[in-house]
């Protein structure tokens, strides 16, 4: 169903995808927007066990193209230096492809959203309570469940991994 990346030999093991995945704090969430249009917007997430986490309003663009198509992809890039003298660039990035739906259960609605403000304001719980109590009611929680997932490397950074 999903195409085998062309260049295998800088296909990442999943290990170190869901490394990046777990240890990056944006990537950009692809859906099909309106009239068709793909629709890509940068997001903070989380991941958890094959699952990527997103909020957002309850209403918008996202929330509606969710609705109306359940298939999506999320890209992250965890690195990007460019190196001129080479014309190239030095990159490590994920890709994952699976079905979004928006989470309907509040006490779920609720778990996710403590998983999502624990990685990005970790040991300060009593501050993110008291941000999420304010949020909370106009909230919406995106669940990626991901089919599959690829990471790639520049073939220079492979090769230094290699060497070190």
């Amino acid at each position: 169903m999903f195409r085998q990346m062309r260049r295998s030999g800088q296909l990442l093991p999943e290990s170190e995808s869901i490394k990046i995945l777990m240890n990056s704090t944006s990537g950009v969430l692809s859906l099909l927007g309106d009239d068709g249009y793909p629709y890509g917007v940068p997001l903070s997430y989380s991941y958890d066990d094959g699952k990527l986490y997103f909020h957002c309003a309850k209403v918008g663009h996202k929330i509606d193209a969710v609705k109306n198509y359940d298939k999506a992809s999320f890209c992250v890039i965890e690195k990007d230096q460019v190196v001129e003298e080479e014309y190239t660039s030095y990159y490590r990035s994920v890709i994952a492809f699976g079905k979004v739906h928006v989470v309907e259960d509040e006490n779920e609605k609720l778990r996710i959203i403590n998983h999502i403000a624990a990685k990005y304001v970790p040991g300060r719980e009593e501050a993110r309570k008291i941000a999420i109590n304010k949020e909370f009611a106009g909230m919406a929680i995106i669940q990626m469940d991901i089919e599959h997932l690829t990471g790639k490397e520049a073939r220079e950074l492979m090769e230094a991994r290699k060497r070190a």
